[in-house]
């Protein structure tokens, strides 16, 4: 099928100008500022922008935590992702303890075949080293999974010690892939955590009181040295405190490779939402917390001058009723994650363009074109060019929504924004040529998104 799109400003992270995109087996096939050939489809974008589309490399779909698994699967979860302006997604399969790293990736491979309407990758959670899953990683990164996810939290679940994520890293020097740190101080948080539950202190709010900000800054300086010393990248993911920003800063201001990522609700969500009465404040338990409102100028600045490359969701959406109830009596036990696929991109189009806190270019450059080339999909993916897939948003600057769980795409009970009004929504979304959002329906099938195979670090 042939598209073409015409007279819409069309935005990379490096350009802005009006022309039309011609969409040919998959690809962009010729940009112009009048193209004049037949076309099975033809898209009017003008008064619109025309953007690569989203890519999200944090998301987990049909995730087991803490006795139940989040709420969206890879369907309904691409579905909202997709009318939301995202068109690739980076998921996350976990190896747990005595299994082997192939076993995961296999696992959740099944889990999104035939389910996913856009294309999908997976970063593998490694909870168990030795020398035979350090082979596996090698073969992984052949195989197109080229980035392995380490927790410094969760004892006993997920964490791992320094020995361990020290030879993950060294690993990773060898065979080019790119580490992403869960950087908290777990054995503190969980001192913190014992303390708190043996005061009575039971309600959401102590879910962020146990979990300092100084516990996410000294995990994330201990990641990044430990990076250091094995001379290679290293990339936090949700990074919440403006103390965690500092020692990326620092780090990056002495020429290392240091990468973070941040997520919405850290912008525009703080620790005052964990005070809604009963029980409300389990809708925002996540790790890391939220924080103080007053810090986020500071997450702003760091995406504005490149400290943070990225912005991520965090997607892990646990119902408010019968999954976030497990720990009505016990924060600890409240599943940890909150809903996002579908929200990002108006979100931080509306709180951050709209507002002059980054231009369009860094917009685009946050939400698709950086996290595009940090985990090996550029220039596949993340920008309009010839020879890219035509993952193309038709994105309108001016129309208002209101964001509602009744009205969202997500499988969960509630937003995390719920009544917040924004401007700048998606309209149109492509997926390598093929039309997945129409006319604000759902225009693809499940399964027709693939598997991304991923390039390794050069």
């Amino acid at each position: 099928m042939r598209t073409l799109i015409k007279g819409g400003t069309i935005v990379t992270a490096v350009d802005r100008y009006v022309g039309d995109v011609l969409v040919e087996e998959e690809k962009i096939s010729l940009i112009g500022r009048s193209i004049d050939v037949a076309a099975d489809k033809v898209i009017d974008a003008a008064g619109k922008y025309v953007l690569p589309g989203g890519v999200d490399v944090h998301t987990h779909l049909d995730m087991p935590f803490g006795g139940t698994t989040s709420a969206d699967d890879f369907h309904s979860g691409t579905v909202a992702a997709a009318f939301g302006g995202t068109t690739s997604i980076v998921d996350f399969a976990i190896q747990y303890k005595g299994q082997t790293l192939h076993h995961a990736w296999e696992t959740w491979m099944k889990k999104a075949e035939g389910k996913a309407v856009i294309d999908y990758g997976f970063h593998m959670i490694m909870t168990d080293l030795n020398d035979h899953v350090e082979a596996e990683m090698d073969a992984l990164v052949k195989q197109g999974v080229t980035s392995f996810k380490l927790f410094m939290a969760y004892r006993g679940v997920f964490m791992l010690d320094d020995a361990s994520i020290f030879k993950a890293l060294l690993r990773s020097g060898q065979n080019g892939a790119t580490i992403c740190m869960h950087a908290e101080n777990g054995d503190v948080i969980d001192v913190l955590v014992q303390r708190a539950l043996a005061a009575g202190h039971t309600a959401p709010k102590y879910h962020a009181l146990t979990r300092p900000p100084r516990a996410e800054a000294e995990a994330t300086h201990r990641a990044i040295a430990l990076a250091e010393m094995a001379d290679v990248p290293i990339y936090i993911v949700h990074l919440s405190a403006a103390e965690a920003l500092d020692m990326v800063t620092e780090a990056r201001d002495r020429g290392l490779p240091a990468y973070a990522e941040t997520c919405p609700q850290y912008l525009f969500l703080s620790f005052d939402n964990y005070e809604e009465p009963d029980f409300g404040g389990a809708k925002y338990v996540m790790s890391p917390p939220l924080r103080d409102r007053a810090k986020q100028d500071q997450l702003w600045r760091g995406l504005a001058f490149n400290d943070l490359q990225c912005v991520s969701t965090d997607h892990c959406p646990f119902c408010l009723k019968e999954q976030k109830e497990l720990g009505r009596h016990d924060f600890s036990k409240i599943p940890n994650g909150a809903p996002g696929i579908e929200t990002r991109m108006s979100l931080v189009y509306d709180g951050g363009v709209r507002t002059g806190r980054i231009s369009l270019n860094r917009f685009v450059e946050l939400t698709s074109t950086a996290p595009a080339k940090i985990f090996g999909l550029f220039p596949r993916k993340g920008t309009i060019a010839p020879g890219s897939d035509a993952d193309i948003v038709i994105f309108d600057p001016n129309r208002t929504i209101t964001l509602s769980a009744r009205t969202l795409h997500m499988n969960v009970d509630y937003n995390p924004y719920e009544g917040r009004q924004v401007t700048g929504a998606t309209d149109t979304v492509l997926s390598r040529g093929r039309l997945v959002i129409e006319n604000g329906q759902l225009a693809a099938r499940g399964g027709s998104g693939s598997f991304l195979k991923r390039a390794a670090r050069s």
